[in-house]
């Protein structure tokens, strides 16, 4: 009996580490912002957004990166925020997301970090924005707001 408790002890040990995942905390209109690694493929700067004609504000246009040609939205403008003039801090953060490639404007990247989504919380309806899943308040009082990777994908 002893061996099959340390066993379920062990389990346990194992299941309850499932819940950290990594995430990439980005800013956009004073917002943090997490996005699950799995679904990050790169990180670029100063790149030439062209634009396209007749598609929603939010869709800032497109990127050849390497040959391949990937849409670009504005997540401040997607979250009807106002548009705000690119900086130095300014990044395109490229995306997988169920096997398309966009990329996503945002303000800054801040850092990499392990976060327990068990912890995680719905956002109450009246603060809710539409691509957001969960928030969840870090050990020093931050709160980054989950990204919904499906919703991105939802023009």
């Amino acid at each position: 009996m002893p061996d099959s408790m340390i066993h379920d002890e062990t389990t346990e040990d194992i299941l309850g580490s499932e819940t950290t995942e990594r995430f990439l905390t980005f800013m956009s209109d004073g917002l943090i912002f997490g996005v699950s690694t799995e679904n990050v493929i790169e990180i670029i700067t100063n790149y030439m957004i062209r634009p396209l004609p007749m598609v929603p504000d939010y869709i800032r246009g497109i990127i050849n990166l390497r040959g391949q040609v990937l849409p670009v939205m504005d997540i401040r403008l997607r979250m009807n925020k106002p548009f705000r003039e690119y900086t130095s801090t300014t990044c395109i953060i490229i995306l997988e997301i169920n096997s398309t490639l966009i990329g996503i404007v945002v303000d800054s990247v801040l850092q990499v970090q392990d976060i327990d989504i068990a912890g995680a919380s719905p956002i109450p309806i009246e603060n809710r924005q539409e691509l957001t899943n969960a928030m969840i308040s870090l050990d020093d009082g931050t709160v980054v707001l989950l990204l919904d990777c499906d919703a991105v994908l939802r023009i």
